[in-house]
């Protein structure tokens, strides 16, 4: 049996607290420049995708956004939604150019049900700690990305 779903504002602490239960191996980000959930014909949330300024320097151009995370309590098509809803979004907004990143052991099935495309693929870094910018670990360290991009 399909679930009914539609598309639902959600303020960043609920997106936050969403992807910090549901999110496989990333902690929420620091913030965002919108949110959109996905819920499910009782109003059950099934799913959050926070958009953001770019993570890389190189594509903050002030016409560039990024999908910072995608989380879903595993709800069919719930991602692929958000994804496609984060598109729509960004471009109504004036956006031209919303990007994302997979790790290497996902498919990115729901990037591309979307209508997204890959850009690049991307090699394992060893991380963003420097001397001069002492960073944590995020998880993400020593691992293949690929870029997508949303269709246009």
């Amino acid at each position: 049996m399909d679930v009914e779903l539609h598309l639902t504002p959600i303020r960043f602490p609920d997106a936050a607290a969403f992807v910090a239960m549901w999110h496989r191996h990333n902690q929420p980000p620091q913030g965002c420049k919108f949110c959109i959930g996905v819920a499910d014909q009782n109003g059950v949330l099934r799913g959050v995708v926070i958009v953001g300024r770019p993570v890389a320097r190189m594509f903050d151009n002030g016409q560039t956004l990024e999908v910072t995370r995608t989380a879903t309590d595993g709800t069919p098509n719930a991602n692929s939604m958000l994804y496609a809803a984060a598109w729509r979004a960004a471009k109504s907004l004036g956006y031209t150019r919303l990007v994302s990143y997979t790790q290497a052991d996902e498919s990115g099935a729901s990037l591309r049900a979307a209508g997204w495309r890959v850009v690049a693929e991307r090699p394992a870094r060893p991380g963003g700690d420097c001397p001069s910018r002492p960073r944590g670990q995020n998880g993400s360290e020593h691992i293949p990305r690929t870029l997508w991009e949303a269709a246009s």
